[in-house]
């Protein structure tokens, strides 16, 4: 019997999910509605996989993923969202996420991302193939047909940029010195040939090495 976690501040969703994933007869399904209360309860048993929403009020997906993998880092991950998540995807293996899945998908689907994830395997769509040759080919080129690589860090670090976030308050999640952003951000700024925090952001957007909406 395989133990899933599901995290999703949309109480419906648990439940329907729920349902699907029990209707398969091996799966035991927890669910809750906060991302803080997910936490304890990984602390306090073991899941097989956990399947957490992007976007949730008191902490995202993503954070709640890094805190799962910094506690379990052979945990299995996958997140459940209807965002585009091409932009995301290295920056997902790079942080030890199993997969992910659509909330349009089918109840077929989602059940393949789950048994996937516990064969330590991952599903990736056609369409989300097709995007990835499209940058691929595009390789991030500016208007310059210049290059524009970002490390997952820079990637994390201008998003929380285009959410609001100040130099200090990045500083302050990141646990360094606010001095040590303003270089980041520098080295960010000069591959993107601009020179400030809008700049850049757009600039990025433009690229694809952002999403276009906010997401964190």
């Amino acid at each position: 019997m395989a133990r899933i976690l599901i995290v999703d501040d949309h109480l419906l969703v648990c439940e329907g999910t729920k349902n699907v994933l029990e209707c398969e007869g091996d799966f035991q399904v927890d669910i809750t509605t906060s991302a803080s209360e997910a936490e304890q309860m990984i602390e306090q048993r073991a899941y097989d996989v956990c399947l957490l929403d992007w976007c949730m009020p008191d902490m995202s997906g993503i954070e709640l993923s890094k805190r799962i993998l910094e506690k379990q880092p052979n945990a299995k991950i996958v997140i459940y969202t209807g965002y585009d998540i091409v932009p995301f995807l290295n920056y997902f293996i790079e942080l030890g996420i199993t997969g992910f899945v659509s909330k349009t998908a089918s109840s077929e689907q989602l059940i393949t991302a789950i048994r996937c994830a516990l064969r330590d395997e991952a599903v990736i769509p056609v369409h989300v193939l097709r995007q990835l040759c499209r940058c691929g080919a595009k390789e991030n080129m500016d208007e310059n047909g210049q290059l524009a690589v970002l490390s997952s860090l820079e990637q994390e670090l201008l998003m929380e940029v285009a959410n609001g976030l100040c130099n200090k308050d990045i500083a302050e999640k990141h646990h360094t010195s606010q001095r040590t952003i303003e270089r980041h951000l520098s080295r960010i700024f000069t591959k993107l040939h601009v020179s400030s925090r809008i700049e850049a952001v757009e600039k990025a957007k433009q690229l694809g090495l952002i999403p276009e909406h906010h997401m964190l």
